[in-house]
């Protein structure tokens, strides 16, 4: 058995319900890879190298002194796509038609397997530095994604995306990648993935539900993006994209929607039929950014018990998959759209950020805590920085003032991935060495053509 100690650290609690805290001087005890115990420092556990038995053995393979350092769930990116950072700085300044039609789906046409691998190699890097120990993406060539992540240590749930124009062979292929996926790692659970409700056809989303239903499989989708895509869908078909999903059996089979921006609140009595399976994935930097008008209305979504929890989208709108900035800017812009600066309190941010973006992933109870049973995904961060500085609370510092570079150390079911802010499964100049040398690639336009067209 693998066993590991982080000594003498303080511990960011986040309950189900009610204020977080932040419990000081803390012992946090790891078998394989779980955590087992939480218990507070004694002179006696710093003296001894071994210090308090872990599961009834007092052997401590390694002790990480966590002096000085916050230790908090390992974030989760709940919605992305992480080969696009490979496109990181190529779309700018455009509207949301201008770019899917002019540059991302055009890009998309280049995309081979080893471009996918090379991305996702850079993509797996950021987060991880960053303290992000899953992400959930949903791309092409997502084999070469979970391999990736494999390499990388990093947790991963991953969709292959489909479009209904691609044919009924591209969408079985995709299918039957998904349940490959499955079988692959024990860090590495699968989706089904329909792009969305205006690029997949309702009898394709329902042969989708019926086959998530019979193999006990996820949809991951994008769904109401903006309140255009729900009027244009109301327009066209007489429904809103939530009424599709109903209708189609996607909510019943459950799903995690991401974005939800156009969501309207008579949508939100159908959501809270499927509370207990359906979630939203809200990435608020790339609504800002692409002027879309709205954002994930998160209040109503959680009075209708549904989840919701943070994500970057992809680094070719979000520039970045810092989850830090992503978990600010959907502090800061519900308090604007609820204009209530008593709203999206610190408590309640943090626990989108962590159990919230945990149920989005499908792993509910199995990360986004620092508690025994839960998986040992923990980042260990230096407030000691002068923008965190004076600390009066460091959860308003986790919230508004943290930056991915505070990031010292981070552990995957219990493994080091991240030491003294180097990576320990990676070569990082190799990475980005693969990157830089192929990204060029991948932002020519010059062979014409696109993946699909945005007309939703």
């Amino acid at each position: 058995m693998s066993r590991l100690v982080i000594r003498n650290v303080s511990v960011l609690v986040v309950p189900e319900q009610g204020e977080c805290r932040v419990d000081e001087a803390q012992d946090i005890y790891v078998q394989d890879d779980r955590i087992v115990a939480i218990e507070p420092t004694t002179p006696a556990s710093v003296a001894s190298p071994a210090g308090a038995a872990v599961a009834g053995d007092d052997e401590v393979g390694e002790v990480i002194d966590g002096t000085g350092l916050l230790a908090v769930p390992g974030l989760v990116n709940s919605h992305t796509h992480s080969p696009m950072v490979m496109m990181r700085g190529a779309a700018e300044d455009l509207g949301i038609e201008d770019w899917f039609n002019r540059r991302i789906w055009p890009m998309e046409v280049n995309l081979t397997a080893e471009r996918v691998r090379v991305g996702a190699r850079l993509a797996c890097a950021e987060m991880l530095l960053a303290g992000v120990t899953t992400f959930v993406d949903h791309y092409f060539h997502p084999e070469q994604i979970a391999a990736v992540a494999v390499e990388a240590g990093i947790r991963a749930d991953i969709a292959p995306t489909f479009f209904s124009s691609a044919g009924q062979e591209a969408i079985d292929a995709a299918v039957d990648t998904t349940r490959q996926l499955t079988r692959l790692h024990p860090r590495i659970t699968a989706s089904l993935g329909p792009h969305a409700t205006y690029t997949v056809t309702d009898d394709d989303l329902r042969r989708t539900a019926d086959l998530a239903r019979a193999e006990g499989l996820r949809i991951h989708l994008h769904a109401a993006e903006t309140a255009d895509q729900t009027q244009a869908s109301l327009d066209k078909h007489g429904v809103t994209p939530i009424q599709v999903l109903e209708r189609t059996g996607v909510l019943d089979a459950g799903a995690l929607i991401a974005h939800g921006c156009g969501i309207r609140p008579a949508d939100l009595p159908i959501l809270e039929r499927y509370a207990d399976r359906t979630m939203v994935a809200s990435c608020p930097k790339v609504y800002l950014k692409l002027a879309m008008g709205e954002v994930t209305p998160i209040k109503g979504l959680r009075s209708a018990g549904v989840d919701v929890g943070i994500g970057t989208d992809g680094a070719a709108v979000h520039n970045t998959l810092d989850v830090w900035e992503a978990i600010r800017m959907v502090a800061l812009t519900q308090k604007q759209r609820e204009n209530d600066a008593e709203w999206m309190t610190l408590s309640d941010t943090l626990r989108h950020a962590t159990r919230g973006s945990a149920a989005a992933a499908g792993l509910k109870g199995r990360v986004g805590a620092l508690e025994p049973g839960h998986q040992a995904d923990i980042a260990l961060l230096d407030l000691s920085a002068p923008h965190n500085q004076p600390l009066h609370d460091p959860r308003a510092a986790l919230v508004y003032s943290v930056r991915a570079s505070d990031v010292v150390t981070v552990l995957v079911a219990g493994q080091v991935v991240v030491r003294n802010r180097q990576l320990t499964t990676m070569d990082l100049p190799e990475v980005l060495a693969e990157a830089q040398s192929l990204a060029h690639t991948l932002v020519d336009l010059s062979a014409g053509g696109a993946v699909q067209h945005y007309a939703p």
